[in-house]
């Protein structure tokens, strides 16, 4: 499991942006828009998820890995 804070996600266009960015990076994706947050399961590689993220204009921060 990977927790991960993005700040600057606040609607659900947002919401759809990361999910979209991150789907084939991992089995399960959780999005917790009022806390901005995200937790993934079966992520590979977290250097991979947060390059997609910056690569759609998010800065992400590993909360649990």
């Amino acid at each position: 499991m990977t927790k991960l804070s993005i700040p600057d996600m606040s609607c659900g266009h947002c919401k759809a942006s990361v999910e979209a960015a991150l789907a084939p990076m991992a089995q399960q994706i959780s999005v917790d828009l009022a806390a901005r947050e995200v937790t993934l399961i079966g992520v590979a590689n977290t250097e991979l998820i947060l390059t997609a993220l910056k690569n759609i204009g998010f800065d992400a921060e590993i909360l649990a890995n």
